[in-house]
């Protein structure tokens, strides 16, 4: 019984009171690459994805935690959580995570987060630095998260995507199986503002053919009628036609 109070006792927060990002532009590119990876794999129902949610790997630690910028975990349904309690999730660790530096972010910060990924299962792990061009990955080999040599041209075993460092600057570029692009809020509006407005032209066009098409019709109508008219004036007065 008094095993049994002490589990009820534990509580795991949802919050670790951090924000969920230091400056806007690490704030775009979280929602980017969490957006992106929700419509990627939309259709599947045993895939979920979640950004800065509090995942515990070990029941009975709450202290053992972590919140990655983005996460993906096969074999689990969609929906909403409070929080990423692996034991209730049929022990299945995220397969891959992705975090987005910002200048607060320190070197033995994030190298404590590649020895938990580690140490918890995560098969990738990827870092984009927004302010330096900077990508850096990991795949997993046996016990060990192995960097990956050369990140330009990358295409994740797990997810399809492929990374380039596009521009001048190398900027980074997610691309999907099919060759689109990642896209950030304003550029998805603008596609869908793009699919509207070619929708509504290809209507009017349908409607301007319709139109088209009734005054042919209208005209070849109105022949019709004069002809009919004036066959029957000729039989009229007595004047035969074929």
């Amino acid at each position: 019984m008094t095993n049994l109070l002490r589990q009820k006792e534990i509580v795991y927060p949802e919050s670790d009171g951090k924000p969920m990002a230091e400056n806007t532009k690490q704030f775009q590119w979280i929602v980017t690459i969490e957006g992106g990876l929700e419509e990627l794999f939309e259709q599947n129902p045993n895939v979920f994805i979640a950004g800065d949610l509090l995942w515990y790997p070990v029941e009975g630690e709450p202290g053992t935690c972590a919140a990655p910028d983005a996460m993906v975990i096969f074999g689990r349904p969609k929906g909403h959580r409070r929080s990423y309690r692996q034991w209730v999730e049929g022990g299945i660790a995220p397969q891959v995570v992705f975090e987005i530096l910002s200048p607060g972010n320190k070197a033995d910060e994030m190298a404590l987060k590649l020895g938990f990924y580690e140490d918890h299962g995560v098969e990738e792990y990827y870092i984009y630095d927004p302010d330096n061009y900077l990508l850096e990955g990991w795949r997993r080999s046996g016990a060990k998260l192995v960097s990956l040599v050369e990140m330009r041209g990358w295409v994740s075993p797990r997810l399809g995507i492929r990374f380039e460092l596009d521009g001048p600057e190398g900027e980074l570029r997610i691309y999907r199986p099919d060759g689109r692009p990642f896209a950030t809020y304003l550029e998805v509006v603008a596609q869908r503002r793009q699919q509207q407005q070619r929708a509504e032209l290809a209507e009017q066009r349908v409607q301007q053919e319709q139109q088209r098409a009734e005054l042919a019709e209208q005209q070849a109508q109105q022949v019709r009628q004069e002809m009919e008219s004036l066959l029957a004036r000729l039989r009229a007065k007595g004047i035969e036609t074929d």
